[in-house]
């Protein structure tokens, strides 16, 4: 295997190979009926560049799980399935067969995450969590520093189960006031690692790698159209899916309700959503394009949080997903889009109300 690699990589045939994947995953934009206007088309190829560079961090340059590092699998520019915009995503390649030490300081974001995944992405379209830990399940220094082992067997403290098959460590930092809270300081390293530094790169490593980053991009945006298309046949402009398990088998965080939907809307119209809010360590709503990925937050307001909404005299929230601003509720921005997928989350809450929704004219 390690001879005929080395002619691939040598004869260019693993690069090649390579991009003719690639090429051909196109279909999966081209071919969705979904995807009618220039918008949704450019973001679909965007999508398959951006999930290009997640595979590659995820499969190439941080694939040595006796040296893992943190990589973001989303972020401002390069997003998977409905990506908190409130969130900083921090991920880690790891192994069963080993034990990992996580360390850090806490600073003061509201909510910290841990968990381990076998990562199934490129095969079935499933991250099945094989262990959970949550900030507040945590021991603390009083300087808010903790270490967390991360093992199959129980361990003393702040303990993060792993599995035979686990293989990503996913660590979620969700913020209420992103601006004025101050994200943790997290490092993650294995135990008694077989060496003292990586193995350097081999033929056989890179031909892997670009495989493996390949049958990710193919099987992470076949899985979110396939929501995508749901979405479209049930919950047209709705917030109603009261059933969790397709989420948490895609990797969810357990201590989260997602309430999913497809919203589309004709010029001058708005999407009003009312709902009671429940008690909860954290809420938000968010808009996101056919895609699966959060419209650009960065520059428009396509979110609003349990921090940032304002409620109503009793106690609910009203939001409008519209062009411009109505004048009432909480508005959130289409960002120049005209359909796409939505996400409201409530977190460690006592009840999960399901949103009322209506369309309305806003103009004229």
């Amino acid at each position: 295997m390690s001879e005929e690699a080395e002619k691939r990589v040598a004869s260019g045939q693993a690069w090649s190979d390579f991009c003719r994947r690639l090429e051909a995953i196109g279909q999966v934009v081209l071919n969705t009926e979904l995807a009618g206007t220039p918008i949704d088309q450019a973001e679909g190829y965007r999508y398959l560049s951006r999930l290009t560079r997640i595979a590659l961090e995820m499969h190439l340059e941080e694939a040595d799980t006796d040296f893992p590092g943190f990589y973001a699998a989303s972020h401002p520019t390069a997003k998977i399935g409905a990506d908190n915009p409130d969130n900083i995503y921090m991920n880690a390649s790891i192994s069963g067969a080993r034990r990992y030490r996580i360390t850090g300081k806490r600073n003061s974001v509201p909510i910290l995450s841990f968990g381990t995944k076998a990562n199934r992405y490129a095969i079935d379209g499933t991250m099945a969590s094989t262990g959970e830990l949550d900030s507040a399940d945590m021991q603390f220094g009083p300087d808010g520093s903790f270490e967390i082992i991360v093992s199959k067997d129980k361990a003393n403290g702040n303990w993060l189960p792993l599995a035979e098959d686990s293989s990503m460590l996913l660590v979620r930092q969700t913020f209420l006031d992103r601006d004025n809270e101050e994200p943790a300081k997290i490092k993650i390293e294995a135990i008694d690692p077989p060496r003292p530094t990586p193995v350097p790169l081999t033929p056989e490593k890179l031909e892997q790698g670009f495989q493996r980053a390949a049958a990710f991009v193919e099987g992470t945006a076949k899985t979110f159209l396939r929501w995508t298309d749901m979405l479209v046949g049930e919950q047209l402009n709705k917030l109603e899916t009261v059933d969790q398990t397709m989420f948490y088998k895609a990797g969810g965080d357990p201590t989260i309700f997602y309430l999913h939907g497809y919203w589309k809307l004709a010029p001058g119209e708005a999407l009003v959503i009312e709902t009671p809010v429940p008690e909860c360590t954290f809420w938000n709503f968010q808009v996101d394009n056919i895609w699966f990925e959060s419209l650009d937050y960065r520059h428009h307001k396509v979110h609003v949080n349990k921090h940032s909404a304002k409620l109503n005299p009793d106690g609910s929230v009203t939001i409008v997903l519209a062009d411009k601003d109505p004048g009432y509720g909480n508005w959130v921005d289409k960002a120049g889009h005209d359909q796409g997928t939505m996400l409201l989350r409530w977190t460690s809450a006592k009840e999960h109300p399901v949103p009322k929704t209506k369309v309305v004219k806003i103009d004229g």
